[in-house]
């Protein structure tokens, strides 16, 4: 599934392409992150030095008043994106005024998948945090989203849809991240393309699909399980668009207003109390986790593995 790396390659990607230089590879990105030093040897450290002073009976605050300060958040970033997901709020979810919401426009030609022409814009996409690493599968159908984080909130990082484009088609994992990294911030067509003076509010989130299947009905699918694709007819035309498994449970919706939902933005103009009447529906489920990161973490790492090829 999604990693880390692939995150990084995506911001990897995008900034070469902006200061007019040649990426690192894929290949030398993982290899750069499992060197990163992460933390962790300190934090275990710390841990055990802190199970000693129990064991010796010197934990008394009456007697170290000021040699136990509260433990610090672990300067991991894979944990690091999940202690801050735990205490930020206890949704971790974005509401309705988030990015996602302005996914709900009806798709036009040039954003909704035909047979045709594989790739199109999906939306609204929730950054799941996870640390899964990557199957052994060599193509996966991938998509690319961008956002923007805002600071102004001072409880918490408002998100804004930047720019998010991906295929159902399996491709080579190299090959899709880079191209679609590229697409979705340069290339899609409801927002002007990103500025490397952006780069700075940038977040990049990396879902790859997995497990397709046909529906036995419009609700033969979990919420938050599985992202789905309808297709179906009205009056001789064809409609179709999709969406990623987090954004039902994004936006709170049940299993009907998302159909409905998807409904509007294939295009579908329909009374809702008359969208069971459309012809012929279809439903593939799918399922894919994202992995998020962030620009300030992209740059530690970045800053890290220049430096290190210096010393070279």
């Amino acid at each position: 599934m999604a990693t880390i790396e692939h995150c990084l390659y995506c911001f990897e990607v995008l900034s070469a392409n902006l200061e007019k230089r040649g990426p690192m590879s894929l290949s030398d990105v993982q290899t750069s992150w499992e060197d990163y030093p992460k933390g962790l040897e300190d934090d275990d450290a710390a841990s055990i030095s802190s199970l000693d002073d129990k064991e010796n009976g010197s934990s008394s605050s009456e007697n170290h008043p000021a040699t136990h300060p509260a433990l610090a958040v672990p300067r991991n970033p894979a944990v690091q994106r999940l202690s801050s997901r735990d205490s930020s709020s206890s949704s971790g979810i974005s509401t309705p005024a988030s990015a996602s919401s302005t996914s709900l426009i009806p798709s036009t030609a040039n954003t909704t998948p035909s047979s045709s022409t594989p790739s199109f814009v999906p939306v609204g996409q929730h950054p799941r945090r996870t640390s899964q690493r990557a199957s052994n599968a060599s193509e996966f159908p991938v998509f690319v989203t961008w956002n923007t984080i805002s600071t102004s909130s001072a409880s918490s990082h408002d998100k804004t849809l930047r720019g998010c484009i991906g295929t159902f088609v399996a491709k080579p994992l190299v090959e899709g991240l880079k191209s679609f990294t590229l697409h979705s911030a340069l290339q899609d067509p409801r927002f002007p393309p990103i500025a490397i003076r952006e780069l700075p509010t940038l977040e990049v989130s990396v879902t790859l699909l997995t497990d397709f299947e046909t529906c036995k009905d419009v609700m033969d699918w979990e919420l938050g399980v599985h992202g789905i694709r309808i297709f179906f007819y009205v009056k001789n035309r064809s409609f179709e668009a999709c969406y990623l498994p987090d954004v039902a449970v994004e936006q709170g919706w049940d299993k009907e207003e998302t159909i409905i939902s998807l409904m509007r933005k294939a295009g579908w103009g329909g009374k809702r109390e008359k969208w069971r009447e459309v012809g012929d529906m279809k439903v593939v489920r799918f399922q894919g986790k994202a992995e998020s990161v962030g620009y300030e973490e992209f740059r530690g790492w970045k800053e890290w593995a220049a430096k290190g090829a210096g010393d070279k």
